[in-house]
């Protein structure tokens, strides 16, 4: 299953070089290096304390943002390795994929979007994760941010959609004409492996998810549910149920890294430079597999992304971050002083998304007790 040689990243390549030249280092590859970054950044801490489904009203048994992007990287260094692409790259890659969400999962970057396009701008997390490691992180002396390769740099931005060079002039940099390396084009399909299992498992834990119903409308996961049955007929059903969404991770990375060596190898390309020249990209699941995950997702977005107790959650995320983005835009002299500097220069509605996106849950809603709740520490808003 390994691919050729040349498909790789190189660690001493154009891929690895940054914005501030650096010595090399006696032990660790470049890769190496940005992932010691990454872990140490105080963004990625932040992500202990952000939604990935299940807000702070339930267990804290469910996924964190944190214990999501680790099983991401579980999975995609499992591929990588695999295919004999460069692995620390690749686990580089998924560490910082999701660096840029705000609090309260993907309804918090909905509700930030739609505040921001009130002042004809927007908010996409990848773009943030950007600024956050090129301009928000400050822990060297010598420049600002974390000075990441290019090769991570660029697959922040490209490794779940492709950007318009026109759209996005400051991006040249990040050859948008060009695919990404396989390293980052695995990643979004790990991403989609590791929530499409974590969350029918979250989702049962919850009692959101029955059993039979899974079962009934789930065909990935009864092809396995029914052997595993058969294999364990005396185990609690709970653990019949791990058995089987275990194999579902396995048979979906399985044909990912199947697929992507055929699409590789049927292409007859040997290097990286027919990696990024390709007419698509290559990385992907089969037919057959697509199809399933396809319907696995549908399910999981009728019965728990949309379900009542989430819909809930996500109208009072929609809340806070609406009526603290008004609040700090109208008044931005109630930012901390960080920021407050900031507004002259990139205006008061970005400087204030801006703020807002580094927010855990908690503290969102400390601040929005704060600023906008009637008890006995809120403090005025403004005029």
């Amino acid at each position: 299953m390994r691919l050729p040689a040349g498909c790789r990243v190189a660690e001493n390549g154009p891929l690895a070089a940054r914005v501030y030249p650096e010595p090399r280092h006696p032990y660790r590859s470049p890769f190496q290096r940005d992932r010691g970054r990454i872990i140490h950044a105080r963004a990625f801490r932040r992500l202990a304390g952000k939604t990935q489904v299940f807000t702070h009203r339930y267990s804290d048994h469910f996924r964190s943002r944190l214990t999501h992007t680790m099983e991401v990287a579980q999975i995609a260094r499992t591929v990588a390795s695999t295919l004999g692409l460069n692995e620390d790259l690749t686990e580089s890659l998924a560490l910082v994929h999701d660096i840029g969400h705000p609090p309260f999962g993907h309804a918090g970057e909905r509700a930030l979007d739609d505040a921001l396009r009130g002042h004809g701008l927007g908010f996409d997390h990848n773009l943030h994760a950007l600024r956050i490691v090129e301009h928000f992180e400050l822990r060297y002396a010598a420049f600002r941010g974390l000075n990441l390769t290019l090769a991570v740099r660029e697959g922040i931005i490209k490794h779940s959609r492709d950007y318009s060079a026109a759209e996005h002039p400051e991006l040249s940099v990040y050859s948008l004409d060009q695919r990404p390396p396989l390293e980052a084009q695995i990643i979004d399909l790990a991403d989609e492996i590791a929530y499409l299992t974590a969350d029918l498992d979250d989702g049962m834990e919850a009692e959101i998810l029955n059993l039979e119903d899974i079962r009934r409308n789930v065909r990935l996961f009864e092809r396995f549910h029914v052997p595993m049955a058969a294999k364990y007929p005396d185990a609690p059903s709970k653990l019949v149920f791990n058995e089987a969404l275990k194999r579902v991770l396995n048979a979906l990375v399985d044909d990912l890294i199947a697929e992507t060596c055929g699409q590789v190898n049927v292409a007859e390309i040997t290097t990286l430079e027919g990696i990024r020249n390709a007419p698509h990209r290559l990385a992907t699941f089969s037919p057959e597999m697509e199809e399933l995950r396809l319907e696995a997702k549908r399910y999981l977005y009728a019965n728990l992304y949309n379900c009542a107790e989430l819909i809930r959650d996500h109208e009072e995320a929609a809340r806070v971050i609406s009526e603290l983005f008004e609040a700090w835009t109208r008044d931005p002299s109630l930012l901390p002083p960080s920021y407050v500097s900031l507004v002259e220069q990139e205006g008061a509605p970005r400087v204030v998304a801006d703020y807002i996106a580094g927010m855990t849950d908690n503290f969102i809603l400390d601040q929005y007790e704060r600023f906008i709740g009637d008890g006995p520490n809120a403090a005025p808003v403004g005029n």
